[in-house]
């Protein structure tokens, strides 16, 4: 089983960054794909960012140009920086990770969610 834990949420003031991460844990060989979600009061959840295991990486267009999703394939983290924050980017951010387990068989899973809030 994999487990996913998010971390770096918080609130911050239109304009500044935050930084989050995401640590898969548990019987990995490796990840393919990782990515962000988030979701928005009253909203449907919406994706932000996807990395392969190429490391090409793909935006949605409201974030391109001040988010970066990066890898750290060693230790089966996800990372997503985001930079000149918008109030419309205030959600619940959810990553999620298709990989490869040791016993072989595919997997994908979600972290719990971490909250970011962009208000002044």
């Amino acid at each position: 089983q994999v487990q996913l834990v998010e971390s770096g949420g918080g609130l911050v003031q239109p304009g500044g960054s935050l930084g989050l991460s995401c640590a898969a844990s548990g019987s990995i060989r490796s990840i393919t794909v990782g990515s962000w979600y988030r979701q928005a009061p009253g909203k449907q959840r919406e994706l932000v960012a996807i990395i392969s295991s190429g490391g090409r990486r793909t935006y949605a267009d409201s974030v391109k140009g001040r988010f970066t999703v990066s890898r750290d394939n060693a230790n089966f983290k996800v990372y997503l920086q985001m930079n000149s924050l918008k109030p419309e980017d205030t959600a619940v951010y959810y990553c999620n990770v298709v990989g490869l387990g040791t016993n072989s068989l595919a997997f994908a899973s979600w972290g719990q969610g971490t909250q970011v809030t962009v208000s002044s």
